[in-house]
């Protein structure tokens, strides 16, 4: 089981959160992007754009930070954070 956290915080606080299972048998990026897309979806926002940073920041730390630099819209919190929890065979 694939499992992906996503949640918006403004200051120190959690305004939303939701966890996104992939039980499906498609690649580790596709997981990630597939759950982004929902999160996304479910949060009522428009799909960030992934930055090297973001990237680097994912592949070592399997956790990344989506500020208003990598949205085109304008956000009215301070950051997404994408996470991920459980990954197949882990």
């Amino acid at each position: 089981m694939f499992r992906l956290w996503g949640k918006l915080v403004k200051g120190s606080k959690t305004l939303r959160d939701t966890v996104i299972e992939d039980s499906s048998s498609d690649t580790r990026t596709h997981k990630i992007l597939n759950g982004l897309t929902e999160i996304c979806y479910q949060f009522d926002l428009s799909v960030p754009i992934w930055l090297d940073s973001n990237i680097a920041d994912f592949k070592h730390r399997k956790k990344t930070r989506f500020t208003s630099d990598n949205f085109i819209d304008s956000i009215e919190f301070d950051f997404l954070e994408l996470s991920v929890l459980e990954e197949d065979g882990y």
